[in-house]
C-alpha cells in the first residue's frame, strides 16, 4: 500500500512539473507573439508615416501642370551625372525609359529621347566634412528637385519638354511647388543644347 502511495505521489509531482513547464512555455510563447505584434505595429506606423509624407509630396502640381506624382520612385532612379556650383551639389537621375535611351546612344547619335522620358536634378547645399581625414565637401540639407518630362503634345512650345521645380523645406520636412515654375521654365537655359534634345548632361561612364 505504501509503495502505491509513493508511486501516486511521484506521478502527481511529475504531472505538476509538466503543468508548470507547459504554463511557462505558454507564457513564453505569448510574450514572443506580443513582442512581434508590437514590433509590427511600430513598423506599420513608420510605413504609414512615410506613405503619408509621400502622399503629401506626390499630391503637388506645378503651375506648368507637371505633377510630382509623375516622378514617383525617382529616389531610386539611376544616376546620369552630377554637377556643382560654389554652394550646391547637383545629382541628375533619370527614369528607366530615359536611361535605356542613353545607353543606346541618345542624344549623341542625334536621336531624340522618347516620349515619357523623365529626368530629375536633385540639389543639396554643401558643407565641409568634419569626419574625412582630408578636405572634402559633402551634401548637407536637400533643397530642391528640378524636373523635366518629355511630352510633345503637352509642351510643344518648349521643345517637347515640360519643366517644374519642387522646393524642399528641411524645417517642416515638406515639399512645395515653386510658384514661379511655368510651362517653359528652364527652356531658355536649355535652348543652347537643342541639338542634344535640350539635355545638358550625358550619361557618364562608370
Amino acid at each position: 500500500m505504501s509503495e502505491f502511495v509513493r508511486k501516486s505521489v511521484a506521478q502527481e509531482q511529475r504531472e505538476k512539473k509538466i503543468e508548470t513547464r507547459t504554463a511557462v512555455e505558454r507564457i513564453g510563447s505569448f510574450t514572443i507573439v506580443a513582442t512581434a505584434v508590437a514590433v509590427l505595429a511600430v513598423l506599420g506606423a513608420a510605413v504609414l508615416l512615410a506613405q503619408g509624407q509621400d502622399n503629401d509630396k506626390y499630391s503637388l502640381k506645378s503651375p506648368s501642370g507637371i505633377t510630382f506624382s509623375d516622378f514617383r520612385g525617382y529616389e531610386d532612379w539611376s544616376v546620369v551625372s552630377s554637377a556643382r556650383t560654389d554652394e550646391i551639389l547637383k545629382v541628375i537621375v533619370a527614369n528607366p525609359k530615359m536611361i535605356k535611351a542613353y545607353k543606346t546612344g541618345v542624344p549623341v547619335n542625334a536621336q531624340p529621347f522618347p516620349e515619357g522620358s523623365m529626368i530629375v536634378k536633385l540639389q543639396w547645399k554643401l558643407k565641409k566634412s568634419t569626419e574625412a581625414p582630408f578636405v572634402v565637401e559633402v551634401p548637407d540639407v536637400f533643397s530642391q528637385a528640378f524636373v523635366m518630362e518629355k511630352d510633345s503634345k503637352r509642351f510643344p512650345k518648349s521643345g517637347g519638354w515640360g519643366y517644374g521645380v519642387f522646393n524642399y523645406e528641411p524645417a517642416s520636412d515638406k515639399f512645395t511647388a515653386d510658384p514661379k515654375s511655368l510651362s517653359d521654365c528652364g527652356y531658355a537655359c536649355h535652348t543652347p543644347v537643342k541639338a542634344k534634345d535640350y539635355i545638358f548632361h550625358p550619361y557618364q561612364k562608370r
